[in-house]
């Protein structure tokens, strides 16, 4: 991993004030939210306990609140509706209807004007009308769909009120006693066919109807076959018809606050009180907060339910979780919040206590626009400083990375230029800092400096060795000479004989030193000249033929003009060291090939041998003065041919390389090519 890349990771670490700060603003939330819970629970409190003292406005018993799920529910209506068949000009919506038969039947209840309006939705792809409405149904009478609207004032016998049509449009309901039916023509009602079943909405006096009602709708397969019964409640008489207090109400308006909403519940859950409204945030208002600070509010304060299941519930039964703690006798609150963070509120549910236990409970809400509000702008503030932080810090660690990383690369790039340029002795870069690169810089060029001594030892080694040796080398050699002419024993004679044989290959090795040393001489004082380097290798080609007869040559040239300038015996000089070194390797009767070809502003010259692969730990050593890799087959031999022709290579401006190909070694030469005219 980069430097830039580490510090910009050692940057993330700034991350830990947004969230230190996020950490705060959840905490001071939630203790302002908590403290304003505890604020509303006291009130709920009071509020419970003065409607306590008003138990005939909470009519259910412990045995009706059992039944909760067999009562109807009158909703209060802000409009007359129409009688018509239809529920679209009804005000409360459709989420407020009832269900029966698994959804097949929908009911709604509600109340405006001394009336009670009753609407019907029923789901039958076959509806049956009856020929006879003023009977009831039966074999004699034939069957029919048809519903019926249960009334009763326990301990007194039910009445019902038995809707069935002859047809769509208008129908007279019939008052079904102990005694027959009955035509009540007070009663208003339509049915109506729609596609898939039909609706009935009719209009009825409320104090023509009992305490107790109860919904049955009669679904027949045809008029001589009984079909099925579905009820809305499972005892044998009706449950209490549920609707507002009018006491109640009145009382809950006194004592609700603003930007307060008070519901109060009867022992089942349904609602028969409610006063005041939540206000509309002036973030909601505003068109809220924007969307990145929406997310990062909902990443940091704590979740809530959403605000929506605060409104109360269409169905007037509330069953909220918190609601039905506190029917149980036992306080809760709730939290919720809106998805788009713009709305927030506080509720608390509190029992109305009675003499055997809950009779009711209070739920009082409140909007928490000032916690909100305040929450919003600390957030603002948080984010805009940690933004403003984050990116001062980044952007000085990237800068900082940014100039660290050059200087290191500098002194990298100079390290590697000395090396290959031989300027070991030159001063790297940030040599005068005082920091750890300009110590790191001054380490690596004192050690340049050493490894530049140690290679110019090296290299003036084999000149030092031919000078100092020659001398000693012509007196042993003269000394032999004259030993020769004196008497010696057969013995002494071996003895002079080998020491002679070794004297002449200490020569050998001192005159390839001094070769060295001229063909450095030369390229440093040679007269260049143009020459074609495709006729010097063919030329050379046909000498080693007769030079190494037990080797088969090839040569392929790609081009017939291949001109460069230089030195054209010391070209050859270089090329007699490659070849010498690939006969060297190679065995008898094996082909060596000799290839030149262009390769972009070069003339690439190859000399491939079959022999043994060049180890890898000295490919880069392969070129330099007296290295060798001849394990046990010449000791006389310094390594100073393939350092002979790098010389020559690098001298005319080329360079010179060595690789492993498919069964053997490649040698190859790149002169640069002169440009034709």
């Amino acid at each position: 991993m980069t430097l830039k890349r580490q510090l910009l990771l050692v940057s993330l670490l700034a991350l830990m004030l947004p969230w230190a700060g996020g950490q705060f603003i959840r905490e001071t939330e939630s203790a302002l939210r908590v403290s304003q819970q505890q604020m509303l629970a006291g009130t709920a409190r009071a509020v419970a306990d003065y409607l306590a003292r008003y138990p005939e406005d909470f009519p259910l018993t412990s045995g009706d609140a059992s039944r909760a799920g067999d009562q109807l529910y009158g909703h209060p209506l802000e409009t007359t509706p129409a009688i018509d068949g239809y529920f679209d000009d009804w005000t409360i919506g459709e989420a407020s209807l009832q269900t029966l038969d698994d959804g097949n039947i929908r009911y709604a209840v509600g109340l405006r004007g001394g009336n009670l309006y009753l609407f019907v939705a029923v789901d039958d792809p076959q509806v049956v009308y009856t020929s006879r409405p003023s009977l009831a149904p039966g074999p004699a009478s034939g069957y029919a769909d048809r519903v019926l609207l249960y009334s009763a004032n326990p301990p007194y016998l039910e009445e019902s009120l038995s809707f069935a049509a002859e047809a769509p449009g208008r129908v007279v309901p019939y008052l079904q006693t102990a005694f027959g039916f009955e035509a009540e023509s007070a009663v208003q009602a339509v049915w109506q066919d729609v596609p898939g079943g039909y609706h009935l909405e009719a209009r009825i006096a409320r104090a023509r109807l009992g305490t107790h009602l109860g919904l049955v709708v009669e679904n027949t397969a045809s008029a001589t076959q009984a079909g099925r019964r579905s009820t809305s409640f499972s005892g044998d008489t009706p449950g209490l018809f549920v609707s507002r207090s009018a006491e109640l109400t009145g009382i809950a308006e006194d004592l609700v606050q603003q930007n307060m909403r008070l519901i109060v519940t009867d022992a089942a859950g349904w609602r028969i009180a409610t006063a005041g409204a939540l206000k509309e945030s002036a973030a909601a208002s505003a068109g809220g907060v924007s969307r990145w600070l929406r997310y990062a509010y909902d990443a940091l304060v704590e979740s809530g339910t959403e605000a929506i299941f605060a409104e109360p519930d269409p169905s007037g039964r509330e069953q909220q979780p918190y609601v039905s703690a506190a029917l149980g006798g036992e306080r809760d609150t709730a939290w919720f919040r809106s998805p788009d963070s713009s709305r927030a509120i506080v509720a608390v549910a509190e029992p109305v206590p009675g003499e055997n236990g809950s009779i009711g409970s209070v739920v009082l809400q409140q909007g928490t626009d000032a916690i909100l509000s305040l929450t919003n702008q600390g957030l603002t503030r948080l984010m805009n400083l940690t933004l403003i932080a984050m990116l001062v810090v980044a952007g000085s660690l990237l800068g900082y990375a940014s100039w660290l990383s050059r200087r290191i690369q500098k002194l990298s790039i100079a390290a590697v230029d000395a090396l290959d340029n031989d300027t070991l002795g030159n001063r790297l870069p940030s040599s005068n800092s005082v920091d750890e690169i300009g110590d790191l810089s001054r380490s690596f060029s004192n050690v340049l400096a050493q490894i530049g001594e140690y290679n110019q030892y090296l290299r003036t080694l084999a000149s030092k060795l031919s000078h100092e040796l020659r001398t000693p080398l012509a007196i042993v050699t003269s000394s032999l000479e004259n030993l020769e002419q004196e008497p010696l024993s057969e013995a002494s004679a071996g003895y002079t004989a080998r020491a002679k044989d070794g004297a002449q290959r200490l020569r050998r090795i001192l005159s390839a030193m001094s070769e060295a040393n001229r063909v450095e001489e030369l390229m440093r004082n040679v007269e260049p000249e143009h020459f074609d380097l495709a006729a010097a290798l063919n030329s050379a080609a046909s000498a080693y033929r007769d030079i190494y007869p037990a080797r088969e040559f090839e040569v392929i040239i790609d081009s017939d003009n291949c001109p460069v300038t230089g030195s054209p015996e010391l070209v050859i000089q270089m090329l007699d060291k490659l070849v010498a070194n690939a006969v060297s390797f190679s065995g008898d009767g094996e082909k060596l090939l000799l290839r030149l070809s262009k390769d972009g502003n070069f003339l690439r010259l190859d000399v491939v041998n079959p022999g043994p692969p060049l180890p890898n730990n000295m490919r880069s050593q392969l070129f330099d003065s007296m290295v060798s890799i001849r394990p046990g087959r010449d000791n006389e031999h310094l390594g100073l041919g393939l350092f002979i022709a790098r010389v020559v290579a690098e001298g005319h401006r080329g360079r010179i390389a060595a690789e492993n190909i498919a069964g053997g070694v490649c040698f190859s030469v790149w002169l640069p090519e002169v440009p034709t005219e």
